[in-house]
């Protein structure tokens, strides 16, 4: 029979596990928090901000912009301005790529399996990790795991919209556009 305490530590895990395999929500980034990136942003001036937004293995490149841009829309509502202008900005990409080598040394050094198979032609013969592999290379796996970290310099104003700059931003229209995009977290 499973116990209240049981049930608690089985959603506990589950929540752990999901939340290592699902994209960064549209989140602020805390300190204590377990899942991997959020927005944070940091004033500069009285109308200048720098909005950062990072995102975890999970996240497109594509989806940390929009959550950076939605972030300065944001801000910029709550701060009584109406347009804001991208002075700077850039995204990075933080590549991490990781080697896998199967049968080798490690805590139970070179330890693998070994079996008998039959080979058209070659009759019985013995697998094992050393002396060829049939089945399939395990001589290397290896996997790049992308990261991206978008970043953006802020000047907000009130009023209309400057005509002739394109990189100026209506914060009332990007919050309409992007907000049903957003994914916040459960």
């Amino acid at each position: 029979m499973t116990t209240g305490r049981g049930w608690t530590l089985a959603g506990a895990c589950m929540l752990a596990l999901t939340a290592c395999t699902t994209a960064t929500p549209y989140q602020p980034i805390a300190e204590g928090r377990s899942v991997n990136g959020g927005y944070y942003d940091e004033q500069i001036e009285a109308n200048r901000f720098r909005v950062t937004f990072a995102g975890n293995s999970m996240t497109s490149r594509d989806t940390v912009e929009r959550y950076l841009l939605y972030r300065a829309a944001e801000l910029t509502r709550s701060r009584g301005y109406d347009w804001f202008v991208m002075a700077d900005r850039g995204t990075e990409r933080h590549s991490r790529t990781y080697i896998d080598r199967p049968f080798g040394p490690g805590a139970y050094g070179y330890w693998g399996p070994s079996w008998r198979y039959y080979g058209r032609g070659f009759g019985w013969r013995s697998w094992d990790p050393f002396w060829g592999d049939p089945f399939w290379d395990r001589d290397i796996d290896v996997r790049t795991v992308d990261r991206y970290e978008a970043s953006a310099e802020i000047v907000m104003g009130r009023g209309p919209k400057p005509a002739n700059e394109v990189r100026a931003f209506r914060a009332d229209e990007v919050l309409t556009n992007l907000g049903p995009n957003i994914m916040r977290p459960t």
